[in-house]
């Protein structure tokens, strides 16, 4: 071929590698304009398997399970349970039978996702004549709490004076994805629960009820006190006993004492009579 016949096809790679160049710009101009860790939405972090995290489901992983022994306190102890689209369809009929007076039900996660199980668990622990109220996994880095609040509100997490109905809870436990605490601060942990139970109590006029364990609120919102007198707590703790408590409160109201047991799902109990279960459902 003679050296002619090259200069053609030299030009044309020229033209091509600028075009290359121009394209590769604009690309990473895009991608610029798109936050971190977001999806093509614009949202947050979203999770990879919802249907796996529940009330509980990294307690063990990360603090175990306490000596084995009767429970104490004993007396005046309401047993309950709390569920989620891990257990499906549930036989309420039998955990009425068997001594259950309440029921949490997983109700969202995030903003994006909803449990499939939730109408049969939540109508039908109600059919039951089980007290029940709906909670939501909290993913602080996904999205605000405000914004978490709100869908949670509109998927399942209301709240009605019918004498049946628990105040919504806030499952705030270890990030089953990465960090224990999300990569949130301490202060920055603390107002986002804030924000989310602000909203609820907006929009339900009830402050929830805040899930959690002593170790996990110690270690990510630095032991905060300032919610005991507005939110009940639901403390879990896999042992006999509910030991020491967060900061703020000087009693549970819940306590989730283990993952298996009589009843589907967790196994938990109210810290009062039935008489005051009803009072706090009212």
């Amino acid at each position: 071929m003679s050296r002619t016949a090259r200069f053609p096809r030299t030009a044309h790679t020229a033209r091509l590698a600028r075009a290359a160049a121009t394209l590769a710009a604009a690309l990473l101009a895009t991608a610029v304009a798109v936050p971190a860790h977001a999806d093509t939405a614009g949202r947050g972090f979203q999770p990879s398997h919802p249907e796996l995290d529940h009330a509980g489901s990294t307690i063990v992983a990360h603090e175990g399970r306490g000596p084995a022994g009767p429970l104490q306190p004993m007396v005046a102890q309401t047993p309950g349970l709390d569920v989620s689209s891990y257990q499906g369809s549930v036989d309420w009929s039998t955990a009425a039978a068997d001594g259950a007076g309440f029921a949490y039900v997983k109700a969202t996660e995030g903003t994006d996702y909803t449990n499939p199980s939730f109408a049969q668990q939540y109508d039908g622990s109600y059919d039951a004549g089980l007290i029940r109220g709906a909670y939501h996994f909290a993913l602080p880095n996904a999205s605000s709490g405000a914004t978490q609040a709100d869908y949670f509100v509109s998927n399942g997490g209301g709240w009605s004076a019918d004498g049946m109905t628990l105040p919504p809870a806030l499952d705030i436990e270890y990030n089953p994805y990465g960090d224990s605490c999300y990569d949130l601060s301490q202060s920055a942990m603390v107002s986002w629960i804030r924000d989310f139970s602000n909203t609820v109590e907006s929009l339900t006029g009830r402050y929830p009820t805040i899930y959690t364990t002593t170790d996990w609120w110690t270690t990510c919102t630095g032991n905060y006190g300032g919610f005991g007198a507005t939110n009940p707590l639901w403390i879990a703790r896999y042992s006999s006993s509910p030991g020491t408590l967060p900061n703020g409160w000087s009693y549970q109201t819940f306590w989730q004492y283990a993952d298996s047991g009589t009843f589907p799902g967790d196994q938990d109990y109210f810290n009062g009579a039935y008489s005051r279960l009803q009072a706090l459902a009212d």
